[in-house]
């Protein structure tokens, strides 16, 4: 599969947007790490909260962009560069992370819907692609669909994870505008880093959507 020259004229393209996305997002959060701010993120995120009426435990965890708002926990866990600096990139990423605290508080769709397919994607990322080359491997051509349909589980998480990320991202640019407490430079940093953390969603969504297409159209060709 991966050695078949249609897999990267097919898929080649979101592998491509992937890693230019991760470029930028390190280079992005690395540079807003230098614009400074009045408060590190964890101090950013309990300001957040309880201004939106939410008493929620923020842990430290260790980790590079390891930032995440766990559900099941209630809890909003933050990477020590964010939980501890006191820079506009470090606010943003722990803004972002509010921003899906807010969403779950407010049972916001497409969030109840993500978290319900995370079983389904997390079972096709790795069964679908195997039940596919098996098929593939014995010609046996309903494993071969069966692994197609099991990993469109992982597209469907993707598309629904894509707007979940987008109104996060968006919910943390207009609290803390409104916050009255960043200068213009540090929300436009905030802004870029955010920005940039939107592309990487989106082609994660973009691989997923080629991915099924290329075992659609290599499962054709037998």
């Amino acid at each position: 599969m991966f050695f078949d020259p249609m897999y990267f004229i097919v898929v080649g393209p979101a592998f491509l947007l992937a890693l230019l996305a991760s470029l930028w997002v390190k280079s992005a959060f690395a540079s807003g790490m230098n614009v400074p701010t009045g408060m590190s993120g964890a101090e950013a995120a309990r300001r957040i909260l309880q201004m939106n009426g939410l008493n929620l435990p923020i842990e430290e965890i260790p980790g590079d962009l390891s930032d995440h708002y766990d559900p099941t926990a209630r809890v909003l866990r933050l990477s020590s560069a964010v939980y501890h600096g006191r820079t506009a990139a470090a606010v943003g990423v722990a803004a972002h992370e509010c921003g899906h605290a807010l969403q779950h508080a407010e049972h916001y769709m497409p969030l109840v819907v993500r978290n319900l397919a995370v079983p389904m994607a997390s079972f096709g990322s790795g069964a679908g692609i195997w039940m596919f080359l098996l098929g593939m491997i014995f010609n046996l051509g309903a494993l071969t669909w069966a692994g197609i349909i099991v990993f469109s589980g992982v597209v469907f998480f993707q598309v629904v994870n894509l707007p979940v990320e987008l109104n996060a991202s968006s919910r943390a640019r207009y609290i803390l505008a409104n916050m009255g407490t960043f200068d213009e430079t540090s929300l436009r940093t905030v802004s870029r880093v955010l920005t940039a953390a939107a592309m990487t969603y989106v082609a994660a969504t973009l691989q997923a959507i080629l991915t099924l297409i290329y075992l659609i159209l290599r499962s054709n060709r037998e």
